[in-house]
């Protein structure tokens, strides 16, 4: 999910899959691979379920992948994928189907290449769009292509034909359907909903309607355009005093949400900014430290105990949607930093001789430690982050 400097339009991505009941395994394969100009999502349906299933569905996303990575053009992948790809005999089927979807991050252009899974969505201001499609044959199998530029507020979503069964031979004859699968997530898509909360809604419904018991492997892949994201943290005041007011300056001027971590750092804050410092004692659970208010900044937190367990927090997984609503200042912290797609550390060097103390554990002294591990899981989780030292 890199951000693009030319564009501002951020391509948030999503997926999730569920398994045929009693399948370990899931037959369906997913990929999505960020280059250095390009999202690209492949989805594949390998025939049958369970183990062969997912051995077939995975070499195609493999395949493919590699080869884009490897800096491979789209066409020469789909020909390869085309010509290797074996076809049941009995059944006439392709023993595996794919989706290419390759996103240009600079100006939102998309090549869109389908071997029969279901058509590709494409959802702007609550209408689904017409993608114009040509077909071309590349040996005995004939390929979707579409190209079309994604915009400011559209959802794109990738299905297969597992979501489309849903309650068959149960609430309905013949299944979901595409036509009110598409329905349904035109009616619920809005501005406020990410892409995973639009993933876990259609696999929720999709499991309601095959009982719990999932006839078929299904994946929902879901891309949403729309702005960036910005944090800005100033952690901790600099080692040298005279640059109290630049780091301060640094964090006013960026844009998006403003974090201060640490008590001195706050104070620091408030004398240069001339802001009162209040702290809110009704946030303080858990062990954590309470949380203050400055006007003009957004969340202001203590450092060291706070951003420990923000750590922990971010370690365990899961989303920024599970942590609203909790009001100490790690599960806040760890909840902004989730939403947030592109962010800056501002990180002062300078020591607080309350944590050389021998009573305070080792892991508070390591400041520098903890927030540079703070930036590797963010970064796991795709995110852009960029840090300057004072």
């Amino acid at each position: 999910m890199a951000l693009s400097l030319k564009n501002p339009l951020y391509i948030e991505t999503a997926a999730g899959q569920l398994c045929k009941a009693g399948e370990e395994l899931c037959g369906d394969s997913l990929s999505i691979t960020r280059t250095n100009g390009s999202t690209i999502i492949i989805v594949s349906d390998g025939l049958g379920s369970g183990v062969k299933a997912n051995i077939l569905s995975s070499l195609t996303t493999r395949m493919a992948a590699t080869m884009l990575k490897e800096g491979s053009k789209v066409d020469a992948v789909i020909d390869v994928l085309a010509n290797t790809l074996p076809v049941c005999k009995v059944r006439n089927l392709a023993y595996s189907t794919f989706t290419i979807a390759q996103i240009k991050r600079d100006d939102g252009q998309i090549y869109l290449a389908d071997y029969d899974n279901p058509p590709v969505m494409l959802i702007r201001k609550k209408q689904t769009m017409f993608l114009k499609k040509t077909e071309t044959t590349i040996g005995e199998r004939k390929i979707q292509e579409a190209n079309f530029t994604i915009e400011n507020g559209d959802w794109m979503v990738l299905l297969t034909d597992g979501v489309l069964h849903a309650g068959i031979g149960g609430v309905w004859n013949l299944g979901w359907g595409w036509d009110r699968v598409e329905s349904y997530i035109r009616n619920i898509v809005s501005a406020d909903m990410s892409a995973e909360e639009l993933v876990t809604e259609v696999l929720e419904l999709c499991n309601r309607l095959y009982a719990g018991k999932p006839g078929d492997d299904a994946t929902v892949v879901v891309v949403k355009a729309r702005m960036p994201k910005y944090l800005s943290a100033l952690v901790g005041p600099p080692v040298n005093p005279g640059q109290d007011r630049e780091a301060v300056k640094r964090l006013r001027e960026r844009d998006g949400i403003k974090v201060v971590c640490g008590g001195t750092t706050a104070q620091m804050v408030a004398r240069i900014t001339e802001k009162k410092l209040k702290v809110d004692l009704t946030s303080l659970a858990g062990g954590v430290p309470p949380v203050a208010e400055i006007e003009g900044i957004d969340l202001t937190t203590e450092g060291m105990l706070t951003l420990a367990e923000t750590r922990s927090i971010l370690a365990r997984g899961g989303s920024s949607r599970a942590l609203k609503g909790k009001r100490d200042g790690a599960s806040r912290l760890a909840a902004v930093l989730m939403d947030a797609d592109n962010v800056h550390f501002i990180v002062g060097r300078a020591i607080n001789p309350a944590h050389q103390s021998p009573d305070i554990p080792v892991i508070l002294a390591m400041k520098h430690q903890i927030v540079e591990s703070i930036i590797e899981l963010l970064r796991q989780k795709g995110k852009e982050v960029t840090a300057e030292y004072f």
